[in-house]
């Protein structure tokens, strides 16, 4: 894998180069990311906040999560992609919601573990081979 790998937003507004593996990619079937993603799940890197950097203007929203945290959110203000999700109590990493539009080896977005599969869609099978959660490990 060469990096830096660059995205973007639907209209390119928003702009990143990730200048490092994730840490974690993870599968989510919580209901909110099915809303969020329009699939039965969203796809979500974990990456330090040093191995990334962001250009263009986002917009926050956020909502209360499970855990008694807050979920914060940073998306672009043209087309409206959501970007990535952060902790505001950790801003160590934020959770980048990566798509693989772009990624000559897309290989490092494969999911290692499944969480909320207590949500999952019925007819998603999880693969063998990975970590299942039923809520947030």
């Amino acid at each position: 894998m060469e990096f830096p790998i660059e995205g973007a937003c639907q209209c390119g507004q928003v702009t990143y180069k990730l200048h490092a593996a994730p840490n974690m990619v993870i599968a989510c079937h919580c209901t909110e990311c099915q809303k969020l993603s329009t699939a039965p799940y969203s796809v979500t890197a974990m990456v330090d906040v040093d191995a990334i950097a962001f250009s263009g203007e986002m917009k926050e929203w956020s909502r209360p999560a499970d855990s008694g945290n807050r979920s914060a959110a940073k998306f672009c203000t043209g087309c409206g992609n959501r970007i990535y999700h952060f902790n505001p109590e950790d801003l160590s990493v934020v959770k980048l919601k990566l798509k693989p539009v772009n990624v000559e080896d897309e290989t490092i977005l494969t999911p290692t573990a499944h969480i909320w599969v207590s949500q999952k869609q019925k007819w998603f099978v999880v693969p063998d081979d990975v970590k299942v959660f039923d809520k947030q490990p």
